[in-house]
């Protein structure tokens, strides 16, 4: 026993800063009082969502080390990104919503006269450690300082690649507050931000910041980032509503039926931000396919193609067997199919809902050679050198 407590201690003090702090004292007591907290952890929509991958794990190794889908993963050149500056961003939108995918998930999003910033990650790995991990496929649009003032910063939850510790550290030091779900403070109070700049909300709880109502909305995913995962922190998606613009982010979910519950609730939106990206058959109940992606679109928007559809979490981080810009090329072919309007900018290229969207299929440019098709739903078989050929010649006029 005392061998035992020793390890722990050891481990303890191993333990990087980025695992964050496990929610106390009143915190703890607000998250123990929640609807949504049982028998210890909190509870998904829906039922069980099976958070670790199913079937073996020998099967899983040979999908993520197969030779012929394995370079499919990153791409064979550099990643066009767009050289936006703060002069670009300083030029009030035209129709009072302007947003900018930064990469990933995060997203600023200027909405009638706010700035808003989803799940910030700047740093170079989504890991707690700065020598091993998911490393960017691409560098960041521009530094974090060039954005300017942001009014709020918007978690959606504590996993590595949507909350990250340079990040937080680095607004921590503006006069910047944060959304995010219950018991995720503690992470942010542990780095250095103060509890007064905290709206730490459960699902269908709202805050009001300057003009913006900012709603935590349910997800259907996980938590957790340390050695022991107590599972006391919550994920959400997110609803913020201005003056004249609505916008919705979905944090990571695999797809459940509330996507309509919220939009009867809260839309329609002028823009969604959709999870579309590091979708596994391995672990189907906890990320969506942009196929699922975008019924959940549909969903929140009554069930008609309304609005912009933003893909995110996607072609930064190589998180998934699939193919790195598998993502974008499948969802913006289930997007035509239905006529809804789908923007698919270069990281860091803002676009304005009511404008014109950037849609080209810049990816291929620097995709491998492709011998498998585009995986709809999944890369499945080789196609002819001949047939390969008269798919990339008519994907030029797309």
């Amino acid at each position: 026993m005392t061998g035992l407590r020793s390890l722990s201690s050891g481990l303890r003090a191993l333990q990087p800063e980025a695992f964050g702090a496990e929610p106390s004292g009143e915190r703890l007591a607000r998250i123990r009082r929640s609807p949504h907290f049982k028998d210890g952890v909190f509870q998904n929509p829906g039922g069980l969502a099976r958070t670790r991958p199913s079937g073996s794990m020998v099967d899983l190794a040979k999908v993520f080390l197969d030779k012929e889908t394995r370079p499919l993963r990153a791409p064979r050149g550099t990643v066009p990104v767009h050289p936006t500056t703060l002069a670009d961003l300083a030029k009030p939108p035209a129709d009072g919503l302007r947003v900018t995918w930064m990469g990933h998930s995060s997203v600023l999003a200027e909405i009638d006269g706010h700035r808003v910033l989803f799940d910030p990650v700047w740093g170079e790995r989504c890991s707690p450690f700065p020598f091993a991990g998911p490393k960017r496929l691409h560098p960041v649009p521009l530094p974090l300082a060039a954005l300017g003032p942001v009014d709020v910063v918007v978690i959606s939850h504590d996993h590595y690649d949507h909350l990250d510790l340079p990040s937080i550290k680095a607004l921590a030091g503006t006069d910047t507050v944060f959304a995010v779900p219950l018991g995720v403070g503690a992470h942010l109070e542990h780095w250095g931000v103060s509890p007064d700049r905290l709206h730490e909300l459960d699902w269908h709880e709202s805050t009001r910041i300057g003009g913006l109502t900012l709603t935590a909305t349910p997800a259907r995913h996980f938590c957790g980032r340390g050695l022991r995962n107590s599972q006391h922190t919550l994920w959400a998606s997110w609803v913020v509503a201005g003056e004249e613009h609505r916008i919705y982010h979905s944090g990571d979910t695999g797809y459940f039926d509330g996507f309509k519950e919220i939009g009867a609730e809260h839309g329609p939106f002028d823009t969604t931000m959709i999870q579309i990206g590091a979708y596994s058959e391995f672990w189907p109940d906890i990320h969506m396919t942009p196929q699922e992606g975008l019924r959940a679109h549909l969903d929140l928007q009554g069930g008609v193609p309304h609005g912009v559809l933003l893909p995110i979490h996607w072609g930064t981080f190589n998180l998934a067997p699939h193919a790195w810009a598998e993502p974008g090329e499948w969802t913006r072919d289930e997007a035509e199919e239905v006529g809804q309007a789908v923007a698919l900018p270069r990281p860091g290229e803002p676009f304005e809902p009511t404008g014109k969207l950037p849609a080209d299929r810049w990816w291929r440019a620097v995709s491998q050679p492709v011998r498998h098709p585009w995986r709809r739903p999944r890369i499945a078989e080789v196609v002819s050198d001949d047939k390969l050929s008269g798919d990339l010649d008519m994907a030029g006029d797309r």
